[in-house]
């Protein structure tokens, strides 16, 4: 049976510098990363699904992979909030796990909307960044009737005021939110155009590397043109 040792030992045995290297230029603290590959964590993800308590042994490692692994297999459901918040105290420098392994964690959770909100008033950037990846998560997933759209219409609408003082990370996942609630909330396509046309082009840096900030109005047009307009996921794993 797996445990919390005999993972840590196989991630650092899969553990490569490129990789490790190509992290450090996204702006992770690679003192803090293996260079394990998505594609081998997915692969050890089988091995251990389902076991909620190893998962988050290796979450409290502190160690990017294992953390990123962890939320590969743990559930959000039974997860307290302040479980989830406490995870994301500890994600700061690594973007993979405040905006993607806490969102999908998040989002699962009865919690999640109030958590979204708590974090997204946060001054802090990847506490900030993983409030508005969360709320991007919740309106990708849960069906329109059970959204405030007034709420995530106040959100939208105050974020060209709000972008330009934000953390560098949190304005990534802000457009983001623009981007999720034109291609998710039908309702509120009209509007989600409008606010991503005040946006415009978003600017962050994205470390030493060629990813690109989406541009809000092109992406949307996109998928109204493809007439996928509020076409739910089932989840934002990935």
């Amino acid at each position: 049976m797996p445990n919390a040792a005999t993972i840590m030992a196989e991630l650092k045995s899969k553990g490569n510098e490129k990789t490790r290297a190509l992290f450090g230029r996204h702006g992770m603290a690679v003192e803090r990363v293996l260079g394990v590959s998505v594609a081998d964590l997915k692969v050890i993800a089988k091995t251990i699904k389902g076991q909620q308590g190893l998962a988050c042994e290796l979450y409290e490692t502190g160690v990017m992979d294992a953390m990123y692994l962890a939320g590969m297999v743990a559930d959000g459901r039974k997860l307290t909030g302040a479980e989830l918040g406490k995870y994301l105290e500890q994600a700061g420098g690594l973007q993979m796990i405040s905006e993607y392994t806490i969102p999908w964690l998040a989002v699962e959770n009865p919690a999640g909307r109030e958590l979204a909100l708590e974090w997204i008033g946060s001054p802090i950037e990847h506490m900030a960044a993983a409030g508005w990846a969360t709320y991007s998560g919740l309106v990708a997933t849960k069906p329109d009737a059970e959204l405030d759209l007034g709420e995530i219409d106040r959100l939208m609408t105050g974020i060209p005021k709000r972008i330009g003082s934000a953390p560098n990370r949190a304005r990534m996942a802000m457009n983001s939110f623009v981007i999720s609630v034109g291609t998710y909330v039908k309702p509120l396509l009209e509007r989600a155009k409008a606010v991503a046309g005040e946006l415009g082009e978003v600017s962050v840096d994205v470390g030493d590397t060629a990813c690109k900030v989406p541009l809000a109005t092109a992406y949307i047009e996109k998928v109204e043109g493809m007439g996928r307009v509020g076409q739910k996921r089932k989840t934002i794993r990935c």
